[in-house]
């Protein structure tokens, strides 16, 4: 039986599933960079507003860096499928 899968000839991907693919992991990217950046402003805004620096820029970074690799994990997995 492993003889005969490996002796099976890959077909290459159609141009619509490498674009597809493409697709996917240039918004996984795009996603992982926005939300670190949209949630570090979100903590600057926060730490200008109530006087507390450093600490919600670090609790955006921190933050937006946790939600956007969920997110990153989550797109990025639906490539392989």
């Amino acid at each position: 039986m492993k003889q005969e899968e490996q002796n099976q000839e890959v077909e290459p991907e159609s141009q619509g599933e490498t674009v597809r693919k493409s697709g996917l992991a240039y918004a996984a990217a795009f996603t992982l960079f926005s939300t670190v950046a949209v949630l570090l402003g979100a903590g600057y805004l926060l730490d200008r507003w109530l006087g507390s620096s450093p600490w919600g820029i670090i609790g955006g970074i921190v933050l937006g860096s946790i939600v956007g690799f969920y997110q990153f994990v989550r797109i990025t997995s639906k490539i392989y499928k």
